[in-house]
Parts: C-alpha cells; sequence; structure tokens
C-alpha cells in the first residue's frame, strides 16, 4: 500500500466480527467503527448523510439479522435488517463511490449437493433468514459493481452468542449434552476470517489494476457436523462431559437448515493466494 490509510466504515460494530476487529487493530486502516445505536442501516437519511459527510474507501457491512429461528416469526424486522439496510448501504455507497464488502451466509443453499459449494452454485435458501441474505446480495449485485460479497458459517468467537459458547455454558448446566449430528458444515473462528478480509483489501489496494469484485467464499478448512464440533470444544476445555449425538428432526426447532453446508475455498485459494487454517487448530486458539 501506497503509505496512505485506507479508510473503513464498519457497520454492526457490536457483532461477532465487529467485536473482532476491534481487537485486531492494523496501522494500515482508519477504521470508523458504528453501532444499530449509532447507525442504524435501516435509516436510509442517516445513511446516506454519513457517507456524505466521510470520505470512505470501503464499507464493511456487519449488520445483521442472524437469530435463525427468530427470523421466521419477526419476518418484518428481519427484512427490514437484512434487505431494506442492504438496500440503504448499496445506495449510498454508489453514490459516494464506497466499495461495500458484505458478509453472507452458507444458508443460501439447501444442501443437497453433498459436496463443497463453490460461488457459482445456485442458491436456495430453505428458511427465512437465508432468503433474506441471499435477497441482500441480489440488491449488492443488481446495482453495484465494486462491491465483495463474502460468505460465511458457523461463525464463532469470544463474544456474543454463538455455538462455543453455549456449549460451554450447557456444560455447566446439564449432566449430558445431545447435539446434531446430521448437518455437516464448517466452523469458523470470526478473528480467521477479519484476516482474510483485511489481507483482501490490502492485495486490491496493491494491486488497483485488477478486478477482484465478485463473490467469495470464507470458513476455516475442513468440515464437521455439530456434534464433533462440540465434542472438541469440551475436549479442548478440558471438560469430562457425555455428549449424545441426535437427528435434527428430534431437535425441538421450527427451522429447516441445510444438512451440508460446506463452502469450497479454492477461490480464494485461486485469486488471492490464500489458505485458511484447519478449523480445529483455529478452535484451539479461542483457547488460549
Amino acid at each position: 500500500m501506497d503509505g496512505k490509510k485506507v479508510k473503513i466504515l464498519v457497520t454492526g460494530a457490536e457483532s461477532q466480527i465487529g467485536k473482532s476487529l476491534r481487537m485486531m487493530p492494523d496501522k494500515d486502516f482508519n477504521i470508523t467503527f458504528k453501532s444499530k445505536y449509532s447507525l442504524n442501516i435501516t435509516d436510509k437519511k442517516a445513511v446516506k448523510n454519513f457517507f456524505k459527510e466521510n470520505n470512505f474507501d470501503y464499507c464493511f457491512n456487519f449488520a445483521a439479522y442472524t437469530d435463525v429461528n427468530r427470523a421466521e416469526i419477526d419476518k418484518k424486522a428481519c427484512l427490514k435488517v437484512n434487505v431494506e439496510g442492504v438496500a440503504n448501504l448499496v445506495k449510498a455507497a454508489k453514490k459516494y463511490n464506497v466499495t461495500l464488502v458484505h458478509i453472507s451466509t452458507d444458508y443460501v443453499f439447501d444442501g443437497k449437493k453433498k459436496k463443497p459449494y463453490n460461488e457459482n452454485d445456485k442458491p436456495n435458501p430453505l428458511n427465512f433468514y437465508g432468503e433474506t441474505k441471499l435477497m441482500g446480495e441480489y440488491i449488492i449485485r443488481q446495482h453495484l459493481k465494486k462491491y465483495f460479497i463474502v460468505r460465511t458459517s458457523w461463525l464463532y468467537s469470544k463474544f456474543n452468542r454463538n455455538f462455543v459458547k453455549t456449549v460451554l455454558e450447557l456444560a455447566k448446566t446439564k449432566r449430558k449434552l445431545k447435539l446434531v449430528n446430521d448437518q455437516t458444515g464448517t466452523p469458523t473462528y470470526a478473528p480467521d476470517l477479519i484476516d482474510f478480509l483485511l489481507f483482501m483489501i490490502k492485495t486490491v489496494e496493491n494491486n488497483p489494476q485488477k478486478n477482484y469484485y465478485g463473490i467469495y467464499h470464507f470458513s476455516n478448512q475442513g468440515k464437521a457436523t455439530w456434534y464433533r464440533f462440540g465434542k472438541k470444544v469440551l475436549s479442548y476445555a478440558g471438560i469430562v462431559k457425555k455428549i449424545k449425538p441426535i437427528d435434527s428432526a428430534r431437535f425441538d426447532t421450527h427451522v429447516i437448515r441445510p444438512a451440508y453446508s460446506v463452502l469450497s475455498k479454492k477461490k480464494i485459494k485461486k485469486v488471492f493466494n490464500y489458505k485458511p487454517r484447519q478449523w480445529d487448530k483455529a478452535l484451539k486458539d479461542f483457547f488460549e
């Protein structure tokens, strides 16, 4: 990079990835963090004015409605953030020449492929959360040329609610845990996702003549079921606890989730020469 600090706006600063980014300062970037309380992306006027007043190079959109179960009930709230909010950012990004970096999800796929999904595979979401995330993607692709859509999966960190923290909490109170063993995906450690995003932006800035824009998949390497993931969590935590593998049909939920949602990382390896580390190695870092 040529010495100038790249200006990044982060929306959804209180998200897992937003908080993780705060813990990973980088001298090459001038980052402005905005939570929904200081910049709500569903407020079109506020978004427009903030983009107008600040000369950002990038907007990292970490703001999202991510409660998959609740989304089926509170569809209006989910649509407002994941679709209307994204549309507001798209409009402002286009008007003020800001590159949008948007986080999407493995839940845009139906899980019927049985081998890792690549960026060109046809989406077919099974639940409302996945539908709204796909709608957000379509709005970005339809109206912007300068964008990165980064799909990720099974995100966890030391912040907020996530699978790893839930397993650790349940292990304190439950004699035996029951974890789903017929859904396969890949855990993603939030600091690893952040590392990739910053690496991606540096690569883009250092090679202005190349067009990198588009959709990318990022998760850690390998695959697991929730059961296997949970076993590894307890193992690294040094907790001895019985875990019973169960089918998702026996799990009390009204939301259909993809049975297989492993994301292929071939594109980021080819385009950015970036190889994510194995999911269990990343998980080990969580406990260190």
